[in-house]
C-alpha cells in the first residue's frame, strides 16, 4: 500500500507536471506560429512568371507596422506537381514602417516548373532574438496563382 502511494505521488507530482510541460511547448510553437497582427498583411498576385531559363518571379504587396528591431523580410515558396513539396524562391527586406510596398522573389531553376496553376506561400516574418534568431510571423498568405511564359 506505502509503495503504490508513493509511485502514485512520483507519478502525479512529476511525471504529469512534465508531460504536461512537453505538450505546452509543442503546442506554443505552432500557436505562434499562426498568431499574426491584423495590422500587417502580404499579397500575392495573381500571375507569376516563368522565363525560359527556369527563372521564377513572383510578387505581391505588404505592410507591417514596427518590428522588434530584427531584419524582416518576405518569403515564398512554390509548390506545383505534388502539393507536399515546396521550394523556396527567395526573400526581400522588407520596410515595416506602416505603408503598402511591393515585393518581389526570384529563382531560377531549370525544369522544375511549368507554365499553369501553381501554389504559393507568401510569409512576413521577422528574425528576433539573440543568439539564434527566432522567427516572428506578422502575415502569412496562401493562393494558387497561374505561372505564364515570359
Amino acid at each position: 500500500m506505502i509503495l503504490r502511494q508513493v509511485v502514485g505521488t512520483v507519478v502525479g507530482t512529476v511525471l504529469v507536471p512534465a508531460v504536461g510541460a512537453a505538450l505546452l511547448l509543442s503546442v506554443a510553437p505552432a500557436a505562434g506560429a499562426l498568431a499574426v497582427r491584423s495590422s500587417d498583411e502580404v499579397t500575392v498576385d495573381p500571375t507569376g512568371h516563368l522565363a525560359p531559363d527556369g527563372t521564377i518571379t513572383l510578387s505581391g504587396t505588404y505592410r507591417c507596422v514596427g518590428s522588434g528591431g530584427g531584419p524582416v523580410l518576405v518569403s515564398a515558396s512554390v509548390s506545383q506537381a505534388d502539393p507536399h513539396v515546396s521550394r523556396g524562391v527567395g526573400s526581400t527586406p522588407a520596410v515595416c514602417d506602416g505603408l503598402g510596398h511591393r515585393w518581389t522573389a526570384s529563382e531560377t531553376r531549370k525544369d522544375a516548373y511549368t507554365t499553369g496553376r501553381a501554389h504559393v506561400e507568401a510569409t512576413l516574418v521577422e528574425l528576433s532574438g539573440s543568439g539564434l534568431p527566432l522567427p516572428r510571423f506578422h502575415a502569412v498568405r496562401r493562393q494558387d496563382v497561374t505561372l505564364t511564359a515570359g
